[in-house]
């Protein structure tokens, strides 16, 4: 039957009807263009279609970590969706430390397609997932999970990351470079040291408040600098406390200096390491991206360092994660363009 708006005018629930089917309407289209830029939590994963059943395209990607309301992987990743013409969205999830095992047990159940994990997951992941690729397994750490059979299959692209991240910024590859990493025991420094090694650099200096941890690291990272490449394996590669003494004495030996730690994604946050300890020689990479100009890049300006921040190692593993999910080449174009790199 046509609709008769003349008849309906003098009804006196007409207007507020029709105005409330607007506003609802209204309402959804905002939800669905916003829906990337909301924090969902474990409870939403527990009660999925009331959080998010009228979302079109569905969500079937995302990040877990805590905190997350700083991450820009949703808008890398969401460009790549959109210029590959793939149908669902990536979203930031803040999950707790003693919420991932529980999250994960959702992801298995929800069709989703894969997740990222940020701090402080990153390990605890690892420990999670049924099967793990060659470089989760000797980094110890994921930070890419892609669903297959409801199994939950791990990679760590963040040392892959790194170096292409060296590469672009300071147009130097790694192996060619002395390399002090700070946060050796968290999971991007685990995926870091390994991706060095491999890289076989010139020397490796493992700098971590809990020395045992990059004690540890050393010993399994020690057979790939048994080589003469400078002055044997000690020292090539060194575990060492994190002091300014020590700092002091190691920097004088050090070309590329690396922030593996979240300090610095505080405004109030020290720097890692003491600013009067870089000399101009030094290149300074700290895998924090927000905020783009950190207390330990500033100290880099002001010592006449070159310094970098992580948004480009952030492109690069995302890109990396992409063809994990989709087994196709990562539009990184699309993807830059979204970060304004």
């Amino acid at each position: 039957m046509e609709r008769n708006e003349d008849a309906l005018a003098g009804h006196p629930l007409s207007r507020p009807i029709f105005e409330v089917r607007v506003a609802a309407t209204v309402l959804r289209r905002m939800k669905k263009k916003e829906a990337t830029t909301e924090r969902y939590t474990l409870a939403d994963l527990e009660n999925w279609q009331e959080a998010t059943g009228d979302l079109d395209p569905p969500i079937r990607l995302g990040v877990f970590g805590d905190p997350v309301a700083h991450s820009l992987s949703p808008q890398m990743q969401n460009a790549a969706l959109k210029q590959c013409d793939i149908g669902i969205q990536y979203a930031r999830f803040h999950i707790r430390a003693k919420e991932l095992r529980s999250a994960l047990r959702f992801l298995r159940e929800l069709d989703f397609i894969g997740i990222n994990l940020t701090v402080p997951h990153k390990i605890a992941g690892f420990e999670q997932i049924d099967e793990a690729d060659d470089r989760a397994t000797r980094a110890g750490a994921v930070n890419t999970i892609r669903l297959y059979d409801k199994k939950l299959v791990g990679s760590n692209t963040d040392g892959e990351g790194f170096v292409q991240a060296i590469r672009g910024e300071f147009s130097v590859d790694v192996r060619d470079l002395r390399v002090m990493l700070i946060g050796a025991g968290g999971g991007t420094g685990h995926a870091i040291a390994w991706q060095c090694a491999l890289e076989n650099c010139e020397r490796l200096v493992l700098v971590n408040r809990t020395l045992e941890k990059a004690k540890a690291l050393a010993e399994r990272l020690r057979p790939f600098f048994a080589g003469p490449r400078v002055l044997g394996p000690v020292a090539r590669l060194q575990a060492v406390l994190w002091d300014e003494a020590t700092l002091r004495a190691q920097l004088a030996h050090v070309d590329l200096i690396v922030n593996a730690t979240p300090l610095g994604m505080n405004p109030s946050d020290p720097t890692p390491i003491p600013a009067r300890l870089l000399a101009p020689h030094h290149m300074v990479f700290d895998a924090v991206y927000g905020p783009s100009k950190t207390s330990l890049l500033r100290a880099a300006d002001e010592a006449g360092a070159r310094g970098a921040n992580g948004l480009s190692m952030l492109l690069h593993q995302g890109a990396l994660s992409f063809s994990i999910w989709f087994n196709q080449e990562a539009p990184i174009d699309a993807m830059r363009a979204a970060l304004v790199l």
